[in-house]
């Protein structure tokens, strides 16, 4: 189809961008050629309790890209407010009522990267993070930091 077509192109390009900026924070990208609307790769925060590990993600555009938001999905495990157990995420820069077809998908990882290293506990998919966040915040991080340790995917060494 026609959308699809226009989706794939600016994809590409996207993807292009992407690899050649080098993100230290968005590694080991990986894109089917014959789907360009599926990218994997693994997210590398900064911030404790998240820095023991990595993290892989599932973006996913829509054919009508860029007119309708992607979706993000995290492969691996991870102990966050923010992020329910399905590995859904509430990110506010792709939610269809603030979606902006300008928004280019490093954005989005930048602002997905930044809610991870600093959780919004206002806005919780999981109350009894937020709540232990905002309460105990020292046995938030013990218990994120080993979830972390456990489930978690080694980082890229370099």
């Amino acid at each position: 189809s026609k959308s699809k077509m226009a989706a794939s192109r600016r994809l590409h390009k996207e993807l292009d961008e992407i690899r050649k900026s080098g993100m230290k924070n968005f590694r080991n990208i990986q894109v089917d050629e014959s789907n360009i609307l599926t990218w994997q790769g693994l997210i590398v925060p900064d911030n404790p309790p998240y820095d023991k590990g990595a993290f892989r993600i599932e973006i996913i555009f829509p054919a009508e890209y860029p007119f309708k938001p992607p979706k993000i999905t995290f492969k691996t495990k991870i102990y966050h407010p923010n992020i329910d157990e399905k590995g859904q995420v509430c990110l506010p820069v792709i939610s269809a009522e603030n979606w902006k077809p300008a928004t280019k998908t490093d954005q989005v990882i930048q602002s997905l990267i930044a809610l991870v290293n600093d959780p919004q506990p206002e806005h919780p998919l999981r109350a009894d993070l937020a709540e232990e966040y905002s309460k105990d915040r020292k046995k938030f991080f013990k218990n994120a930091e080993e979830f972390t340790k456990k489930h978690g995917e080694k980082r890229p060494v370099d």
